[in-house]
């Protein structure tokens, strides 16, 4: 990074910049991590806004985008300074998130281990046992099926038309 890029950074975009670094990321969580993308969001749109507007606005009075280009080049410089700074933050979200992902994932497969090995024992015997269903937390649907997808699938599609027939009266 340029030191006349630093220099005209506000002590609040500095300070913005510095929680980017690898060492200060490593010490956040994925909540943490998910605000700082939040504010280096807005400030990386602030600036590729102003930059649009600027250059936009700059290609009348220099007669062209080329000659309009070297103009607002401040801007543009702290957009991309920004836009790198949200990159480093993204990736840093994705690994947490990836984290946190296989650690919720590890404790479902555990509680789920644990609830089938600690299953109470049917005083009535293993056949009463076999007949009960097993509470599950979503409710089982019944599959009406004749065997063959593409069948049941032309079933549905006539019953539509049928229905569809008759709202049409």
């Amino acid at each position: 990074m340029n030191q006349g890029l630093l220099n005209s950074l506000t002590d609040a975009e500095r300070m913005l910049a510095a929680e980017t670094e690898r060492d200060a990321l490593k010490g956040l969580d994925e909540d943490e991590l998910l605000d700082l993308h939040q504010r280096i969001r807005r400030v990386r749109t602030k600036y590729v806004k102003n930059y649009r507007r600027g250059a936009s606005a700059a290609v009348v009075p220099a007669g062209g985008r080329g000659k309009a280009y070297p103009r607002n080049q401040r801007d543009r410089d702290k957009a991309e300074l920004f836009e790198s700074a949200l990159a480093r933050v993204s990736r840093e979200v994705a690994t947490a998130a990836s984290r946190a992902s296989t650690r919720l994932r590890s404790e479902r497969i555990e509680a789920a281990r644990a609830a089938k090995s600690a299953a109470p024992a049917n005083s009535a015997g293993p056949a009463k046992a076999a007949a009960a269903p097993p509470v599950t937390g979503t409710k089982v649907r019944a599959t009406k099926t004749t065997g063959g997808l593409k069948k049941d699938a032309s079933s549905r599609a006539a019953g539509a038309r049928r229905q569809a027939k008759r709202d049409a009266r």
